[in-house]
């Protein structure tokens, strides 16, 4: 069977995908894009898109039922329609891959596949009956989440990130299996839509790649929202009891007995399907892409970007991922995944922002420092608000002044975090962040008054 010979390859239509088919095809290319499900990836179908329109929906519930706190009085208690807030996401969703499938549609010369695509060799790519050849091969097929081999775990119904997007009613009792990123913005959201929450780690605390102060202050604000959180838990299982699900964990403790549970403990490359022997790419013992800093892989003319190479789990290092790879190819310009630096935010309520190191990774890396600190108790805009659970930190090299990191935890951190983050690639010193004038009242005008407060990291 003669292949179809196209330019460029790219399988997978997440965040890196169709913007890097775009680019090709502007650049005057042919290109065949490839996608098995729906085009727009985990973001787009099962994570940061239809659950914030969740965690949206469950802030206005949760707003609602603090009225009187603001002297608002309502006619009635507050209640929730899952059908409504379901529907809501479904359409949020929806409309952002139909507009995802319109921009790909009006692309000349790409030709959009939908199929499971396997490696025949490095440059060949089968899907279905049709077989495609190409000099450049794009993978960009992300991950899923992981199911650990835990006793019982094959006898139950459970949920994972993606199925919970499906369910159209409302857990009486959810007990969620993990407790980092993914657990905790469900546990909350459906807390405040009024499920029972149990929340089950193994691990000694929450999200437990943060500071020890950040998860102590995320424990509490759940423990003030009445959710269930049992620490250090081994020996998990799983049981049928009557209709409901029974979830053993640490010998003596009562199991916690849910009629849902979640798993979200972590996630698995999409690459054991692919074939990737028969190009001869490598993976590492987790099944990730292993790719330089400028994400070829072990083959050459062949790319692998977003979750499946394992250099980042978010939507932002995905599409980063395509910036990196267009710029190298396209651009004369040579751009490396290590020229960034690590961002992201916990969508709980208060969201947390991060970026940079740590208070425990500056530390271990025996630096001398300076640290800031500021409660959002001492934060103007938090306390207009009502909203004062949490703080911000920032940490800075005490012999250069670079700024080295920074926590936000309160009303609108994820978006204050830029602050501090942009100041960061452009490499200005603490000074330059502690002499800035901002808008006041807002959460990130404190950001300067802790430049201006540091003190020795004791």
């Amino acid at each position: 069977m003669t292949a179809k010979p196209f330019d460029a390859i790219i399988i997978g239509a997440g965040q890196a995908g169709p913007p890097l088919a775009g680019r090709l095809t502007a650049a005057g290319m042919s290109v065949a894009l490839i996608e098995r499900k729906l085009v727009g990836g985990t973001c787009v179908n099962t994570g940061c898109i239809p659950t914030k329109a969740m965690v949206a929906s469950a802030y206005a519930a949760h707003l609602a039922r603090r009225a009187a706190d603001y002297g608002v009085t309502l006619s009635g208690p507050v209640g929730v329609d899952y059908k409504a807030i379901k529907a809501r996401k479904d359409k949020v969703s929806d409309d952002a891959r139909g507009n995802l499938e319109s921009w790909i549609a009006g692309m000349d010369r790409c030709t959009l596949y939908h199929g499971h695509a396997r490696f025949e060799t490095a440059d060949t790519v089968r899907v279905g009956d049709d077989l495609l050849s190409a000099g450049k091969i794009f993978i960009n097929t992300g991950g899923r989440a992981s199911v650990p081999d835990l006793p019982g775990v094959d006898d139950i119904p459970f949920l994972t990130n993606a199925s919970m997007m499906d369910l159209d009613v409302l857990p009486r009792h959810l007990v969620v299996v993990g407790g980092s990123y993914v657990s905790l913005e469900f546990a909350q959201m459906f807390r405040r839509f009024g499920s029972e929450v149990t929340v089950i780690e193994k691990t000694p605390r929450l999200i437990g790649r943060e500071d020890e102060d950040v998860s102590a202050a995320i424990l509490s604000i759940f423990e003030n929202e009445d959710i269930t959180v049992h620490l250090g838990a081994d020996d998990i299982g799983f049981a049928r009891q009557g209709s409901d699900i029974a979830v053993t964990f640490t010998a003596g403790q009562a199991p916690a007995v849910g009629s849902h549970v979640l798993l979200a403990v972590g996630r698995t490359p999409n690459t054991d399907d692919l074939g990737l022997d028969k190009a001869g790419i490598e993976v590492d013992k987790r099944g990730f892409i292993v790719v330089d800093d400028q994400l070829r892989t072990s083959v050459p003319g062949i790319w692998a970007m977003g979750d499946c190479n394992g250099k980042g789990a978010f939507t932002h290092t995905s599409y980063n991922d395509y910036e990196i790879v267009a710029a190298n190819l396209l651009d004369n310009d040579a751009r490396r995944v290590s020229d960034r630096i690590e961002a992201y935010a916990l969508y709980t309520d208060p969201p947390l922002g991060r970026c940079g190191m740590t208070e425990a990774a500056v530390r271990k890396s025996g630096r001398r420092a300076l640290v800031g600190q500021r409660p959002m108790t001492r934060v103007g805009r938090a306390v207009e608000k009502g909203e004062t659970q949490g703080f911000m930190r920032i940490l800075a090299d005490a012999d250069t002044n670079e700024i080295l990191g920074c926590s936000v935890l309160g009303p609108g951190g994820d978006e204050a975090i830029h602050c501090v983050l942009d100041l960061m690639y452009a490499k200005a010193p603490i000074s330059t962040l502690a002499r800035a004038m901002h808008i006041h009242p807002n959460v990130s005008e404190l950001l300067p008054t802790i430049a201006q407060e540091l003190k020795p990291l004791a």
